[in-house]
């Protein structure tokens, strides 16, 4: 594809901030069309990012229709995602959408199909993929120091008051943001679920109104157990958004803190009740050029212009909403569930 893409962002409220800024830094892309259920978000943002050519609109279909966009830029709450993604790809466009897919499993896998029936691109914001740490640490654990990877460990510790949707949403937790630590974990290992035992709760204090705190056991591919802990009611000492990470190999040991600090240690010694311990130094090299919400939608552009499959593709990144599906399961029955795409 030659000349700029032309691309309609549909949900005008508050993260279409996080897409709109690094997206004027790209020369070449247009947002050609602005759409939000309420046109005075539409024309808000129309005039703070300064988009003065941009049809505004109510309507996505009816704004497709005047602007003719390449690609279309999902940013509505997770509910709409499916109505969106499948408008936009049956209209002939690429999609870029925020994360989950769906709050369906059912609708994850119709909006797949779509874009494999319409040989179109349908990307999925997992902007943790994009940070030279999490690439460092995955790196790092790859590499083959601290042995064979047995037990994968992720712990999310934030006090969020958001305030609007998330506040009355059910498994508000598992559904709007541990997908970002599942698919962490599958990019983290290298390795993809299997099944699930999760307990979920809303503690005394909560803000919310379903399931802020939950706690999973997962069982990966080649044996690989990954534990999640994490709470979106939980005030002081958090962790980083990143989580904080400690990675258990054959040899030894490897921890993130979701920040600049990576430490590494594996045995040394053959004897010894509690074997001597050889320290790494993880360094992290700044190789990634655009880095978290701008990192995702550049690898999706330059498919979209060159061809190509973007590192967070619909078809790789159903597995990542499996694992929120499976668990939420889990946590309604009491029981073991198994993972399937």
């Amino acid at each position: 594809m030659s000349g700029k893409i032309r691309a309609v962002l549909c949900g005008c409220g508050g993260i279409c901030k996080a897409w709109l800024n690094p997206i004027a830094g790209f020369d070449d892309v247009e947002i050609v069309g602005l759409v939000d259920i309420k046109l005075e978000n539409a024309e808000k943002i129309k005039q703070e990012c300064k988009l003065e050519k941009a049809v505004t609109g109510t309507d996505l279909k009816k704004v497709l229709r005047k602007t003719k966009p390449d690609a279309v830029f999902d940013c509505t709450v997770p509910v709409a995602h499916p109505d969106v993604t499948i408008t936009a790809l049956k209209k002939g466009c690429h999609v870029l959408g925020e994360k989950p897919m769906a709050e369906s499993m059912k609708a994850g896998q119709k909006m797949v199909k779509t874009a494999e029936d319409k040989k179109k691109i349908y990307s999925v914001i997992q902007n943790r993929r994009y940070l030279d740490n999490i690439v460092a640490y995955r790196d790092f654990i790859r590499s083959g120091e601290i042995g064979e990877i047995t037990t994968l460990n992720g712990d999310f510790y934030i006090g969020a008051h958001f305030g609007g949707f998330r506040d009355v949403m059910k498994h508000v937790l598992l559904v709007d943001m541990a997908i970002h630590t599942f698919d962490q974990a599958r990019f983290i290992s290298g390795k993809d679920p299997v099944s699930v035992y999760c307990q979920e709760f809303n503690p005394k204090g909560s803000w919310y109104a379903h399931g802020a705190s939950a706690v999973a056991i997962f069982e990966m591919t080649d044996g690989v157990v990954f534990t999640y802990r994490g709470s979106w009611c939980s005030e002081g000492i958090n962790t980083s958004w990143e989580c904080d990470w400690r990675t258990i190999g054959t040899k030894g040991t490897c921890t993130w803190d979701g920040g600049a600090t990576i430490k590494g240690q594996a045995a040394n010694a053959d004897e010894g009740f509690i074997r001597a311990q050889k320290d790494f130094t993880v360094p992290v090299e700044k190789k990634i050029v655009h880095g978290g919400h701008a990192g995702v939608i550049r690898d999706f552009l330059d498919c979209v212009k060159n061809g190509g499959v973007p590192q967070t593709v619909c078809q790789d990144n159903i597995k990542s909403l499996a694992m929120v599906h499976a668990a939420v399961k889990s946590a309604e029955t009491g029981k073991k569930v198994a993972i399937k795409v």
